[in-house]
Formats: C-alpha cells, structure tokens, sequence
C-alpha cells in the first residue's frame, strides 16, 4: 500500500523519515555517516548536479567536527532544523523553503548516497524503501513533542528492549544522547558538532534556549513527561 503524504507547503514544518530496503543497514561505518552528514549539507541547494569530488574540501572540514562555520551562497531547498541517524533510518525535521524543495532534496540526497554506499560495498540496486514518510508540524506542542522523539531515537542502541521494560539507567541514556555524534542534539546544547548543517534559532526560541532543550529532554528520559 502506498505511503500517504500530506501536501508539502512552502513555509511549513515536517517530520522525515527514510529507512533502508527492509530495514537493512544504511550505514556500516564512521565514514558512512560522515558521507551522509556531507549529503545533507551539500545537497540542500537549487544547484544540480552537485559533484561530490569538487567538494572534498568541504568534507575535510566536515571531519574536523565542523570546527569552521560555511559561508557559501548555496539557494537552500529547505532549512533543516533536527537530524538523526541510526544504522537503518534517518529522521528530519525540515522547513521547505522551495516548491518541491523536500522532494528535490530527499530525491537528490537519496541518490546520491545511494550511489555512494552501492560503489563502497559493490551492490546494486534501492538502498531506500521506497518513498519517505512524511508529517505536518501543525503546532509547538507538536514540534517540542518531534524534537524529543527525534533526538531520543537512539536509546534503543543502548537499551534494545526500553520501550517494553522502560530506561533502566537514565543518567547513562542521557549521556549517551548528549554525545551521539551522529545527531543534531549536541549543537543545540552548545556541543559543536556539526553546526552548520542545521538551523537552530526557531527551535531553540521554542523549547526555552540551550538549557531548555537539555531539561526537556532530560526530563522525558527519567519522567516520561513533557515540560509545559
């Protein structure tokens, strides 16, 4: 059955997911997620095609932790606000800026990855299923809610059966996500990661600043419960 999607407006806020072909491994090493980082960077932009060898230097600074700030004169197709990446999926949470600009940008960031992980390990073939999910942020309640689900995806890594027998160590989890590399979180605790691939200032004014994100995410893993 076909995945049903909402409209995609210009201006509007949705949550993105994109899993690998029955959930098979998207990434299978660092440097996978640095390539998929790199994708979400250079790939947000009118301009096609993007050649990935004229942009090397742009990756080595990827690697580097984001160390330096871009400043580029990239036409953005949307403005990503949150990521994360686990082995098998990815979540976002984007702001389309452009018609079409969340179908050109997943279209383009899914093939180029694509060709990219089929090179490195000699497969052919999708590495996505299908097309990506996606849903309308109507409100702040329901943004502050996806800012949680989003940046909390990784617990599962840590405590495989959380969902059934609850987070037996909260303060391990909440470490845990503080310093999941391969998520946008870190850089909206004041944690440089990779900054310049999200932007921030919405949400930050949304969930109380730095602090507020920490506490409401905090208080999600020991409590199960939202701060108003």
């Amino acid at each position: 059955m076909p995945i049903q999607r909402p409209q995609l407006v210009n201006g509007e806020i949705y949550h993105i997911v994109i899993r690998g072909v029955g959930d098979s491994l998207i990434f299978k090493d660092e440097n996978d997620y640095y390539r998929a980082i790199f994708s979400l960077y250079e790939f947000n932009t009118i301009e096609t095609p993007i050649t990935i060898r004229e942009r090397r230097k742009v990756r080595i600074k990827i690697k580097k932790r984001n160390k330096e700030q871009f400043s580029d004169n990239r036409d953005l197709l949307v403005e990503i606000w949150a990521f994360y990446f686990m082995p098998n999926h990815i979540h976002l949470l984007v702001k389309q800026l452009k018609d079409e600009g969340i179908s050109q940008f997943m279209r383009k960031f899914g093939a180029g990855y694509a060709a990219y992980f089929n090179k490195k390990y000699n497969r052919k073939g999708h590495l996505f299923q299908g097309r990506f999910r996606a849903v309308h942020i109507k409100t702040n309640e329901q943004l502050k809610t996806v800012f949680v689900y989003i940046h909390t995806n990784g617990i599962s890594l840590i405590e495989p059966k959380w969902k059934e027998i609850g987070i037996k160590n909260p303060e391990k989890v909440i470490e845990f996500l503080e310093n999941y590399k391969w998520s946008s979180y870190p850089d909206y605790i004041g944690k440089k990661n990779f900054h310049s691939v999200t932007e921030r200032d919405f949400m930050l004014e949304v969930m109380g600043g730095k602090e507020g994100c920490r506490k409401f995410i905090e208080n999600w893993v020991k409590y199960k419960k939202e701060i108003k």
